[in-house]
């Protein structure tokens, strides 16, 4: 199997894109890839491309591959969609990785793309919970806010985790999306801002919980022996993994660790050859503040139950002995389900590079991970990249 680089990485700007459909926002992403190639490349170059997408307001369900590839200017390739619910994009990615790590190709593109803001919040909560368990608990009333709700409560309670720590994660990303032109919500909030808003499942309020978004995102990578073809800057894929959940949460036996993210993380490190103290920074799957903190423990990064101490003792902030979600992460960045998981790579690739926003910025680049979601856990990838 081969080396695979990343040699190139963009995103449109999230949030409320009413001037774009689809097909525009993610060439609006694919444009920016293909300019950050610093050596140059012709689109000609890319064989094979993936797409994730899970259809939230049922647009372009059908054929939604060969309609983005048109779109770029790629046209007659091998197009595939992959669906994953939140996890779509990260596993196109892994797709992308492996056709050209066994030689199916030499260069492949990997993105993602959600229109979530052209519906009703009651269409969106549909959409979205059809990742759940649509036999038994969506239909007593099991929504996401309400499963991560369920899980924060017994974290507090098994484990001391305090509404402040909650909170606290909240504070930090959208200190860090607040410097991303590309983020949602780009607004510094404060402590007591936070824990003031209003309640959405308690004890999630508003500030606990992520926006639902446009977006779109784009990563071309390529084998590693012909990267300096391209740049002298490729970053490098050191490892992922890949798991999968039961869907129905009444079927698990601890709902405070999301066994698909350990799984997949196991497998990372054991491919990269390292373990979770070697990570830099990380970009998490924060769809809720109690996601970031169950990911801080899933990934290794601290004991289980030490999340909520974890952040309060500033170790995941910028500056901090490894950052996470200096992107501002999905609770300030946004998360349009599709292009979530490869806009996680988009920022870890420009971190690793140095080409991050002065403000956020992370010192210590050396060796970046990400962490995705599907669900409640259903599905999860993590990723480990550097410039080895």
């Amino acid at each position: 199997m081969r080396e695979v680089a990343v040699i190139g990485a963009g995103m449109s700007r999230f949030g409320d894109r009413m001037d774009k459909g689809a097909a525009e926002l993610l060439l609006e992403a694919f444009d920016e890839a293909v300019r950050s190639v610093d050596k140059g490349m012709e689109i000609k170059d890319i064989q094979m491309a993936f797409f994730g997408n899970q259809g939230v307001g049922g647009s372009q369900l059908a054929l939604l591959a060969a309609q983005m590839v048109e779109a770029i200017g790629l046209c007659g390739i091998p197009a595939f969609r992959v669906e994953n619910a939140c996890s779509s994009s990260s596993f196109a990615f892994i797709n992308a990785v492996q056709a050209v790590a066994s030689g199916v190709c030499d260069v492949a593109l990997a993105g993602g793309v959600e229109k979530m803001r052209e519906i009703s919040g009651k269409q969106v909560r549909q959409w979205m919970g059809v990742a759940g368990d649509n036999e038994w608990e969506r239909q007593v009333g099991i929504t996401f806010p309400g499963a991560y709700a369920l899980a924060a409560q017994r974290h507090m309670l098994d484990f001391g985790t305090s509404r402040e720590q909650l909170s606290m994660v909240a504070v930090k990303n959208h200190e860090c999306g607040f410097y991303n032109p590309k983020a949602q919500l780009r607004m510094k909030i404060t402590l007591e801002k936070a824990l003031k808003s209003p309640i959405v499942a308690y004890p999630l309020n508003i500030f606990d919980c992520c926006p639902t978004s446009d977006g779109a995102s784009a990563v071309i990578i390529c084998a590693k022996e012909i990267a300096s073809k391209y740049t002298d800057k490729a970053v490098t894929v050191l490892g992922y993994g890949a798991a999968s959940d039961t869907i129905s949460i009444t079927n698990r036996k601890t709902i405070t660790a999301l066994k698909a993210t350990i799984r997949a993380a196991q497998m990372a490190y054991r491919m990269a050859g390292i373990g979770p103290q070697e990570i830099s920074f990380a970009e998490v799957h924060d769809c809720f503040t109690i996601a970031e903190i169950m990911a801080y423990e899933d990934l290794g990064f601290c004991p289980k139950g030490e999340g909520g101490k974890y952040v309060e003792a500033g170790h995941s902030r910028l500056g901090g002995m490894r950052p996470v979600n200096a992107s501002g992460g999905l609770k300030s960045k946004g998360h349009p389900l599709g292009a979530t998981g490869t806009a996680q790579i988009v920022e870890v690739f420009k971190q690793i590079r140095g080409e991050a926003e002065p403000e956020r910025q992370v010192e210590n680049n050396k060796v970046g991970l990400t962490h995705n979601a599907g669900g409640f856990g259903g599905t999860a990838t993590v990723c480990i990249f550097g410039m080895r």
